[in-house]
C-alpha cells in the first residue's frame, strides 16, 4: 500500500552547528549558573536580561560587515524595513540598555546576564551558532581596579565550581600594549585598521595553531587541512619576527627562591623567560617597544592591576600577566583578560586534550559612548556556559554531579477501568501534595514495559498497586521498588542471606495509609 505522505514527509535533522538539550544538561547547566550566580551576587553585581533580537546598527562594531547585515549575525527586516538582528553576544545589548536607561541606573552599574547569543558563521568542532554565555559588567569605572575584580571574580567562579587552583589561570593583557606595537612596527592610524585587526586575530589563533601557524597568517597567508586559504597581514619578516618575540614568551613559574630571569632572544621559536611574579612578566615585556607611548601607557595599567590582584593573594597561579592574550572582538580599548583551564583529560583517540579557554572578557569603553555624547568606561568577563559545563563534567566537579537527580517516581498501572485509575491518580496526588515528584504511567505497556520505562526515566522508586494490593487484609497496600537496589540484585552476591535481605530491601510492601513515607524512605537511601 502507498504511503500518502511519502511526498510531503519532512526530514527530521537538527541544522549544523546547533546542538538540543536533554533533562540531564539542563539540569547541570542550571546547577553550574546558580553556583557563578552567587559568585556574582557575593561580588555586588545584580540580574538583568535583555531580548534576543536587537536593532541591527546597535550592534555596531560585532558586526564584520555594515553593508551585508547578515554576514556574522543573523539578520531580518521587520514590517517597517528596518534590519534586527538576533544577538552576537551579550555586551552589545547591555551598552543599548545602558545608554537608553542611563540617567535611572546607578554609576557604577554593576549587573550579570545569562543568555543565548547567535552566530551566522561556518560550525566546526567547538564552533556553534547558538551558545550561551554568562557575563558580569561594570559599566561607569573606569579604575583599573573594576578590571582586576572581573579578574579576581573570574577566578572565584572556577574555584566555586570544583575546579583546584592550578589547574586554571586568568591571563591578562592590554590592548594599548597591543596597539603600541602595531604603532612601532608601522600598522598605525585609520589606514591599517584592516591590517591590525587581522594581524590580532592571527594572535588571537596562538594557542590553536602554534608559532608557525601565526607566522603565515602574520605574513602572506596559510592554507589549513581542508584546503581553505586564510589570506594573511602582508607582514616582513622583520615586523613578524619583532611581534612574535613578543607574544610567543612562555613564562615559567621559579621554584623556591629562585631569582633568575631568562631574558627572550633573539629567535621567537625559543623566547622563555623564569619568572617570580607578574612584575617580573611586565618587565620582560618591555623591549624592544618600551619607547612607544601606547604601549608604556598599556604596561603601566597592567602594573596597577597586578598590585592589586596580589595584594589580594591572587597570585601567579591564579591571575597571570601573559602578551599573547588578544580577545578577537574589535571594541576592547584596554585590559583584556581570558579564562583558561590547565588540566588535561583523555579525548575521544585516547590522547590527552586541555579544554582551554572557557571564558573572557575586557575593557570596552567605547561601546556605550556610540550611543552618547559622552564617554562612559566599562569592563567586562563573559562565562562560556557549554564549554565550561564539558569540563565540569570531564572532572566530575559534585556541583554537576548533584544535579543529576533521579527521575520522578512512577505509579504504574496495571488495571485500566476508571475506578482503579482514580485511585492510581490520587496515590500520585499524594506523592505531589508532599512534595515529591510522581507521574502516573501513560502508556499502554505491561508491568515489564513501565518498569522498563522508569529505568529510562532515571527514576529511583516504582509504586505497584494491583488488585491483590488493593484488597490486602487489614487493608489497602502499595508494593514500593527500589530500581537501583532492583539493579544491583541482578548483579548480588551468591550467598543466600545476602541476597535475602538486599530482596527484602529491593521490594517490599506497605499500608496505603503510609505510601508517602516509605517512599521518602527509599529516596534518601543512598
Amino acid at each position: 500500500m502507498t504511503d500518502p505522505n511519502a511526498g510531503t514527509r519532512v526530514r527530521a535533522a537538527l541544522p549544523r552547528g546547533l546542538v538540543d538539550r536533554d533533562g540531564a544538561d539542563i539540569a547541570a547547566a542550571e546547577a553550574m549558573m546558580a553556583k557563578i550566580r552567587s559568585v556574582y551576587a557575593l561580588y555586588g553585581f545584580e540580574a538583568g536580561e535583555t531580548p534576543f533580537i536587537e536593532y541591527t546598527q546597535a550592534l555596531g562594531k560585532f558586526l564584520p560587515d555594515q553593508d551585508r547585515p547578515n554576514e556574522g549575525v543573523f539578520s531580518f527586516k521587520d514590517d517597517d524595513e528596518q534590519w534586527l538582528s538576533l544577538r552576537y553576544d551579550l555586551t552589545a545589548p547591555l551598552a543599548r540598555y545602558v545608554a537608553e536607561h542611563y540617567e535611572k541606573l546607578p554609576k557604577p552599574y554593576r549587573s550579570y546576564r545569562a543568555g543565548w547569543v547567535f552566530r551566522n558563521e561556518k560550525p566546526g568542532p567547538g564552533r556553534y551558532r547558538q551558545f550561551m554565555q554568562f557575563d558580569a559588567d561594570t559599566v561607569g569605572a573606569s579604575s583599573p581596579a573594576a578590571d582586576a575584580e572581573m579578574c579576581m571574580m573570574a577566578a572565584d567562579c572556577l574555584e566555586a565550581l570544583g575546579i583546584k587552583r592550578g589547574d586554571y589561570v586568568i591571563k591578562v593583557n592590554n590592548r594599548k600594549v597591543l596597539d603600541g606595537v602595531m604603532e612601532a612596527i608601522g600598522l598605525g592610524g585609520e589606514a591599517n585598521a584592516g591590517r591590525r585587526l587581522t594581524v590580532l586575530r592571527a594572535i588571537d589563533k596562538l594557542d590553536r595553531l602554534g608559532p608557525d601557524g601565526v607566522f603565515d597568517l602574520l605574513g602572506s597567508g596559510r592554507r589549513d587541512e581542508s584546503g581553505d586559504f586564510t589570506k594573511g597581514a602582508g607582514l616582513d619578516e622583520g615586523q613578524i619576527g619583532a611581534v612574535l618575540n613578543l607574544f610567543t614568551q612562555q613564562p615559567t613559574l621559579a621554584e623556591g627562591n629562585e631569582t633568575t630571569l631568562m631574558m627572550p632572544s633573539d629567535d621567537w621559536r625559543n623566547t622563555q623567560a623564569i619568572v617570580l611574579n607578574n612584575d617580573d612578566i611586565i618587565d620582560n615585556m618591555t623591549a624592544p617597544f618600551g619607547s612607544n607611548t601606547l604601549f608604556a601607557v598599556g604596561l603601566q595599567e597592567l602594573r596597577e592591576i597586578a598590585a592589586l590582584v596580589e595584594a589580594s593573594d591572587y597570585g601567579l597561579n591564579r591571575i597571570r600577566i601573559d602578551p599573547s592574550v588578544v580577545r578577537g572582538l574589535e571594541y576592547y580599548t584596554g585590559p583584556v583578560f581570558e579564562a583558561e583551564l590547565t588540566f588535561e583529560t583523555p579525548g575521544e583517540d585516547g590522547k590527552p586534550v586541555r579544554f582551554g579557554s572557557v571564558g573572557g572578557g575586557g575593557r570596552y569603553d567605547g561601546l556605550v559612548a556610540r550611543f552618547r555624547d559622552e564617554p562612559v568606561p566599562a569592563t567586562g568577563f563573559s562565562i562560556g556556559v557549554s564549554r565550561l559545563l564539558a569540563a565540569l563534567r570531564a572532572i566530575q566537579s559534585p556541583i554537576v554531579a548533584s544535579a543529576e537527580a533521579p527521575g520522578p517516581v512512577v505509579v504504574l498501572v496495571l488495571d485500566h477501568d476508571s475506578t482503579s485509575m482514580a485511585n492510581y491518580q490520587r496515590l500520585v496526588a499524594r506523592l505531589r501534595a508532599a512534595g515529591i515528584a510522581a507521574e502516573l504511567y501513560l502508556g499502554q505497556g505491561g508491568m515489564n514495559a513501565q518498569l522498563k520505562y522508569a529505568d529510562r526515566r532515571m527514576s529511583r522508586v516504582a509504586v505497584i498497586q494491583g488488585s491483590n494490593e488493593r484488597n490486602a487484609p487489614g487493608g489497602p497496600q502499595v508494593t514500593i521498588r527500589d530500581l537501583k537496589l532492583g539493579a544491583e540484585l541482578a548483579r548480588a552476591t551468591k550467598d543466600r542471606a545476602d541476597y535475602l535481605e538486599l530482596r527484602q530491601r529491593a521490594q517490599f510492601a506497605a499500608p496505603e495509609e503510609d505510601l508517602v513515607e516509605r517512599v521518602r524512605e527509599v529516596l534518601t537511601r543512598g
